[in-house]
């Protein structure tokens, strides 16, 4: 006969004890009547028993990993950012049809608080952003994409296929659209000739739809550095791409 699993010894083990020593309770106090009263009691409080330990105590381990995750899911947001989210922001807003009035909004400082990147949140939702392509300097940022993107495809990638990207749709949704803005430059031979008309309001189509996620998540990973990491928000604050009179060396 193989070996009992553990699990059977234990459970076995803690019936000849709780056996034990109702046995003991017996032989000293010979009352069996109140020894069934009390085991009549405890039996009915096992069902609150499994209340607490299955629903209670799992619902708090599970709170715990999901903050443990999501706290995973934040660095893997910082890492884009490092890697390629601000730099993509720092080159693209500028050719924005509104990058006048976002550059103004979206100067975050150290003093902003957890109300006014809820203002924000909200201000950006509310906003369109559109890109017109085909002159000569929006043709050049195309070139410079679709260059930078496919140094970045490994990287890209690498973050899709990270489990963690679950517990964050929005995220995922906006990778997925950097990502497909990517596969979109890349088939084009020649982005440098002249396309279609049509075929530019299709890319710009696909730029806006990933810079206005890029800026989304971009606003809400601001927020959280804000209240967790301090001395990262610094950083990232001296270099907001939205801003370009910020120098990451501390003046004052």
């Amino acid at each position: 006969m193989g070996k009992l699993n553990w699990k059977v010894k234990l459970s076995a083990l803690l019936i000849l004890v709780s056996a034990s020593i109702y046995l003991i309770i017996y032989l000293i106090f010979h009352k069996p009547e109140t020894e069934l009263f009390y085991i009549g009691i405890d039996l009915a409080f096992v069902p609150l028993e499994i209340l607490i330990v299955v629903i209670v105590v799992e619902a708090a381990i599970s709170s715990r990993e999901l903050a443990e995750r999501l706290e995973k899911l934040n660095m893997v947001i910082g890492a884009f950012f490092s890697e390629l989210g601000t730099e993509f922001l720092r080159e693209v807003s500028g050719y924005e049809s509104m990058s006048g009035r976002i550059a103004s909004i979206l100067r975050i400082d150290t003093s902003w608080e957890s109300r006014d990147f809820r203002e924000l949140g909200s201000r950006i939702a509310d906003m369109e952003f559109r890109f017109k392509l085909g002159s000569p300097e929006t043709i050049k940022l195309m070139e410079y994409l679709k260059e930078f993107l496919i140094s970045r495809r490994g990287f890209l990638l690498g973050l899709l296929e990270n489990p963690n990207l679950l517990e964050h749709e929005s995220f995922t949704d906006m990778l997925w659209a950097v990502f497909h803005l990517m596969e979109e430059l890349e088939a084009r031979d020649d982005l440098l000739g002249l396309l279609p008309d049509t075929d530019y309001q299709h890319l710009a189509g696909d730029l806006t739809r990933a810079y206005s996620g890029v800026v989304s998540e971009w606003v809400r990973y601001m927020e959280h550095l804000s209240e967790n990491y301090p001395y990262l928000f610094s950083l990232a604050v001296r270099k907001n791409p939205f801003n370009p009179r910020v120098k990451v060396e501390i003046t004052e």
